[in-house]
């Protein structure tokens, strides 16, 4: 799907990346699940930065967007796992020391290169997480050893009367290759989308094209063709690679996105994958 599927070819890397960015057990019984902003008296960004914390028995995915993304998937037992696609790390272990408090150790090509103490508040409202090491790790915007980073729970997406708005995790009952694939789709406060996941863009729905971010694409067009219906469109060089359409339910909890286009190793791909609003 090119904006979700989107980017035919990262459907492929991401299921290295996440390996199984599972769908969310609602009442999982960690008190760090859930949806993050950052937080701080010194700086202002528009959009801010977003942490999202989803939990399948005792695998935790890690989506985080905004000045710094980053997308990973973890057993929290002290287990090395393998990250692709992250230029700060290749490797992370992570390890939970209690309910409230979880140790994360990024690696790259075997050497440790940032420790990140995570640890909530009392009230569970605030994350806090201190870092060390040359990396920083990308939970600290990948910046200097020893900086401390404030995230405040978020109630989630708001939806705005938009359809499209929210978080989505694959339906893992319509599929066969078990990717477990996850996706954020956000009002822009302007009358478009920020959309993210490996890859991302702000676009309005008004047919015009728009820059993408960490993608092998140049640009998105994105029309609406009606209230539950989004065609998207994606060039590379100027030329068509991707189309695909993004279908919501009556309902607004589910989500079909198809895709189809020409990888850059000149091979067509199309698929469909169906989502589910968490």
């Amino acid at each position: 799907m090119a904006a979700v599927c989107g980017e035919g070819g990262f459907i492929l890397r991401i299921v290295i990346l996440l390996g199984v960015f599972a769908a969310v057990q609602v009442g999982s019984g960690d008190p760090r699940v859930g949806n993050w902003t950052l937080d701080s008296a010194r700086v202002t960004l528009t959009p801010p930065n977003q942490l999202s914390i989803t939990r399948t028995g005792d695998r935790e995915h890690v989506l985080i967007s905004g000045e710094t993304h980053a997308a990973f998937s973890a057993k929290t037992n002290g287990q090395v796992t393998a990250v692709e696609g992250n230029p700060l790390f290749d490797q992370i272990e992570m390890h939970r020391i209690d309910r409230k408090h979880v140790v994360m150790t990024e690696k790259k090509e075997g050497e440790v290169v940032a420790t990140l103490d995570d640890r909530l508040s009392k009230d569970g409202k605030e994350l806090t997480v201190t870092s060390s090491g040359q990396g920083a790790g990308n939970m600290n915007g990948g910046e200097q050893s020893g900086r401390i980073t404030v995230w405040t729970r978020g109630g989630g997406a708001k939806r705005v009367g938009d359809p499209f708005a929210g978080l989505w995790i694959e339906d893992m009952s319509r599929t066969l290759m078990r990717q477990g694939l996850a996706l954020k789709i956000e009002p822009d406060g302007r009358g478009g989308v920020r959309f993210s996941w490996s890859f991302r863009y702000d676009a309005r729905l008004d047919g015009r094209q728009y820059d993408l971010q960490n993608s092998r694409n140049d640009t998105v067009q994105l029309t609406l063709v009606n209230a539950r219906t989004v065609d998207a469109v994606y060039r590379r060089d100027g030329q068509v690679t991707e189309k695909a359409q993004w279908i919501v339910s009556a309902n607004g909890r589910e989500m079909t996105m198809t895709d189809e286009g020409t990888l850059q190793t000149g091979q067509h791909i199309a698929e469909t994958l169906d989502f589910r609003r968490q």
